[in-house]
């Protein structure tokens, strides 16, 4: 890395945030903002067919059934509470942005 490159680094991956939340708006998940990070964070409790699953068991629906890959909230909690929340890394290229949230629609 060229000295002073990082300084872009902000600029890049809210760009990425940016481009992924935009074609996942429509998707039927509540987005919730995200700050200095490389993940989207997402609730899914309101969708009656998925509210009863556990953020881990959907986390491995998500990536089962529809090939996208994310991360369960609860396992960065002392006591594992779970909120039916979970985040999606959007620090990948645009068209592995693309394919996720082309599957994520099918929810």
């Amino acid at each position: 890395m060229e000295l002073g490159t990082h300084h872009a680094l902000s600029d890049f991956y809210q760009a990425k945030r940016d481009f992924f939340l935009q074609r996942v708006a429509a998707s039927r998940f509540k987005w919730q903002p995200s700050r200095g990070t490389y993940f989207a964070s997402a609730s899914y409790g309101h969708i009656d067919e998925f509210s009863a699953l556990s953020e881990n068991e959907f986390a491995r629906l998500m990536t089962t059934k529809f090939g996208v890959a994310c991360i369960p909230v609860s396992a960065f909690y002392h006591d594992a509470e779970d909120h039916r929340v979970v985040r999606f890394c959007f620090a990948k290229k645009e068209e592995t942005l693309e394919l996720a949230s082309q599957r994520i629609a099918k929810l």
